[in-house]
């Protein structure tokens, strides 16, 4: 004899008790709305199918095994005309996480530092940086990637009158060009260098906060990680009998030839969007900082802890609790505006797959189901991602 948990002791179980228990009827609503909404997404790519065999259309994802037949001005790994239109969607997918990267990276440390600047003691500072948030967050983002290319391409001059800021850096209305380092035996020794100092510094951070937590001694952590993070390299570097060389951009015709060419349209979309999203980052480090409580501020200056180390060590880590879950929003926004790169030309994965791909195959279902997935899996990544961060800094209580 069965007895549910729910039911009264002593008395069998009926099957009336799954619905007038609040609880296995609940269960049971939403495995029947589960089973009704996958019958009914079922029926939809069904009917889809059938009706595309009646118009004598072709389904399927077998054209990504053809060759695109386009070029694509800026890439990331070997492309060709002739290679397929999986390849081009590759090329696509990692124009747009080098814009999303990017921007994510250059937005957040800009943010930060206007939306601190914000609350400035300095009058001027803080209605110079008031003013940047005003104009840019105001302004649609698509008006600011067309300012930013209109700026590259008809203020800077052509390539034969490129400016040279530094050695090997040449802006000009075609591109900026700078050295391309070209690696040759034993390079691998640096990059392995790298990794574990980063695994030593973070080691050593660790170990600091440990320190603090229990003492109450502050090590130099920040001028220490950085100093071993350019020193142990460069050392790599030389020790490994300097395996890396440049490969400088040089003038030919009427183009720079050899180096990385940054194209303008990968600039005016990153810097438009960087900004863009900075003004709305700023607002949201100025108030996660507002609402931490002045008194924390007080009893800082009040034990001799310096303004920056007082921003730094008991500002900063409170407000990080409001600043980080609007903030996922902002990293996600940035994201999918990098679709808006077809308006400049840049060729990202909207661009590829979804606009040239598409009309010349005519499979705009199968494109544009890749684009959407490509988009979601990104954007799910970001999320997770931060929800980790937002997860391990959040309160604990006790």
């Amino acid at each position: 004899m069965t007895v549910h948990p729910d039911v009264e002791p002593g008395r069998d179980f009926r099957l009336s008790d799954i619905w007038t228990n609040e609880r296995s009827r609940s269960l049971v609503i939403q495995i029947v709305a589960l089973i009704v909404l996958l019958v009914t997404v079922a029926w939809i790519i069904n009917n889809t199918i059938q009706n595309f065999e009646n118009l004598g259309v072709e389904t399927g994802y077998g054209f990504l095994e053809h060759p695109a037949s386009y070029d694509i001005n800026q890439r990331l790994i070997e492309y060709s005309s002739r290679s397929t239109h999986a390849r081009a969607a590759v090329v696509g997918f990692l124009n747009t996480v080098l814009v999303a990267v990017t921007g994510i990276i250059f937005a957040t440390l800009l943010g930060f530092s206007v939306g601190i600047l914000r609350l400035s003691n300095n009058w001027l500072v803080a209605r110079l940086m008031t003013a940047y948030i005003e104009f840019t967050r105001n302004v649609p983002v698509l008006l600011h990637i067309l300012l930013w290319y209109g700026i590259v391409v008809h203020v800077l001059p052509h390539p034969k009158q490129a400016i040279e800021p530094i050695s090997g850096l040449f802006l000009s209305n075609r591109g900026f060009y700078l050295p391309r380092p070209v690696f040759e035996d034993f390079a691998w020794v640096i990059p392995a260098s790298l990794v574990v100092t980063l695994v030593g510094v973070w080691l050593f951070a660790r170990h600091a906060r440990r320190v603090q937590e229990r003492t109450g001694r502050i090590y130099p952590v920040l001028s220490v990680s950085l100093a071993a993070i350019i020193a142990v390299p460069v050392i790599a570097y030389f020790a490994s009998g300097s395996p890396i060389n440049l490969d400088w951009p040089a003038l030919k015709g009427f183009n720079y030839k050899g180096g990385i060419a940054l194209k303008p349209e990968f600039f005016a979309l990153w810097f438009a969007l960087s900004i863009y999203t900075a003004a709305f980052i700023a607002e949201i480090v100025r108030s996660g900082i507002v609402a931490v409580s002045h008194g924390q501020t007080e009893a800082s200056y009040s034990l001799g802890i310096k303004p920056g180390w007082t921003m730094r060590l008991v500002v900063i880590p409170q407000a990080l609790r409001v600043i980080v879950p609007p903030l996922i929003s902002q990293y996600l926004n940035l994201t999918k505006n990098s679709s808006l790169a077809i308006a400049v030309g840049y060729m990202d994965l909207t661009a590829t797959i979804g606009r040239i791909s598409l009309n010349q195959t005519g499979r705009a279902l199968e494109c544009m189901s890749i684009v959407l997935t490509v988009y979601l899996l990104i954007s799910l990544t970001i999320s997770a991602f931060m929800n980790w961060y937002n997860r391990r800094i959040r309160l604990v209580e006790r």
